[in-house]
């Protein structure tokens, strides 16, 4: 193999491919980036076995060939060149690729490509095409709340499915996350909905990978799931994801969204994430717990109070103005949990909806319809 590529073409590949390299496992090979001509271009691909991802650069093949490399010393290298033109050189048969940039040099110890896990792309299965930016805000509204241990495998991942939106009717792509104390559902509005229904679990890591890569998406990105539906795709322009689904059944969490509530306070997101921020200072000692109470004013503002207390350490009480229809009342969450979801919102103003201090709180962006989040209450003694 003998490749001319620039050094920044090559340093970006790698920079992708590196998110799915094997940070332990019992495969050594899954510590390498595989290096393959392709039509032309240069390929990068990387895999832990749960995802995989391959990138393809622009590059000018002197030579046919495949290797592997380690990625870390390979990315870390190639991140210290000079931008200019670099040469990869395998001899036949060789063990060693020699890189050469500008008046740099070295050799480096390869594996055999034939040894590398084989990656395939998908060309079966069903398939529906995703706009990035409304792909990227679903992903990040959601992936944070699957559950992060694998205790119940199904809740590490995303449900994803198609169907005519329930109340609109528009093809709509929902995806929905859950831990056992938390739920986010945000809805993608297609143009079409795919030829079969999908209804699919996808592992967090593999959205949370995919959101990344997203941003530098200007193209439809079209995710396909394969026939036996173990694998999902996910593919852009000179870019593929891979990754494996998750088998079982996602729990019916349409049941756990209220629909109805006794209490409804909208409020400015950046106030309450700002008086959320400094709550959580003092509920670092103090369990984890912020206490929210309610306190409507007739004809006037309301008063959304927020405060945290640890015995040992002190306590803090902010209030913001609040537009409240209902009666007065008091919640407690998690300080982590409410945080995580008035950062996932990029809204002026929030609305809160609960019916008691034991019942779920539900989030829901004012002036949109596509997202709704649900936490379930702190039990504390007020």
């Amino acid at each position: 193999m003998k490749v001319q590529v620039l050094q920044e073409n090559l340093q970006r590949g790698l920079a992708i491919v590196g998110r799915a390299v094997a940070t332990r496992s019992t495969l050594p090979i899954t510590a390498n980036v595989l290096l393959q001509t392709d039509k032309g271009r240069l390929k990068l691909a990387a895999t832990d076995l749960d995802i995989a991802i391959s990138a393809w650069v622009g590059a000018k093949i002197d030579e046919e060939g495949a290797t592997t490399v380690p990625s870390r010393l390979i990315t870390d290298f190639v991140s210290s060149l000079p931008p200019a033109t670099a040469l990869l050189e395998i001899p036949d048969r060789g063990r060693q690729v020699r890189l050469e940039c500008a008046r740099n040099e070295s050799t480096i110890t390869a594996m055999d490509a034939e040894d590398f896990p084989r990656i395939n792309s998908i060309s079966d299965g069903v398939a529906v095409q995703l706009e990035p930016r409304a792909l990227r805000r679903a992903i990040d509204r959601v992936e944070f709340a699957a559950a992060s241990d694998d205790s119940r495998p199904v809740l590490t991942g995303v449900h994803v499915k198609s169907a005519p939106h329930e109340k609109t009717g528009a093809p709509t792509l929902t995806l929905a996350s859950a831990d056992g104390f938390r739920l986010a559902v945000a809805e993608i509005t297609l143009s079409a909905l795919p030829d079969d229904p999908i209804e699919v679990i996808i592992p967090a890591r593999a959205l949370r990978e995919l959101g990344r890569l997203a941003n530098d998406a200007n193209e439809p990105i079209e995710m396909r799931i394969n026939a036996q539906k173990t694998q999902v795709q996910f593919a852009m322009t000179d870019v593929e994801l891979v990754a494996q689904l998750i088998q079982g059944t996602f729990p019916n969490y349409r049941q756990l969204i209220p629909e109805s509530s006794g209490t409804t306070c909208t409020v400015s997101v950046e106030e309450f994430k700002r008086e959320t921020r400094i709550a959580a200072i003092f509920a670092r000692d103090g369990s984890g717990i912020i206490r929210l109470q309610l306190q409507p004013n007739s004809g006037l503002p309301g008063t959304l109070t927020i405060s945290a207390r640890a015995d040992e350490i002190g306590n803090n009480e902010g209030s913001i103005d609040a537009e409240i229809v209902g009666d007065a009342t008091k919640i407690a969450f998690n300080s982590r949990y409410l945080q995580d979801v008035l950062n996932a919102l990029s809204v002026e103003k929030v609305a809160l909806e609960m019916t008691s201090p034991s019942s779920q709180g539900v989030f829901r962006p004012v002036g949109e319809t596509d997202y709704v989040h649900v936490v379930m209450p702190m039990f504390v003694q007020c």
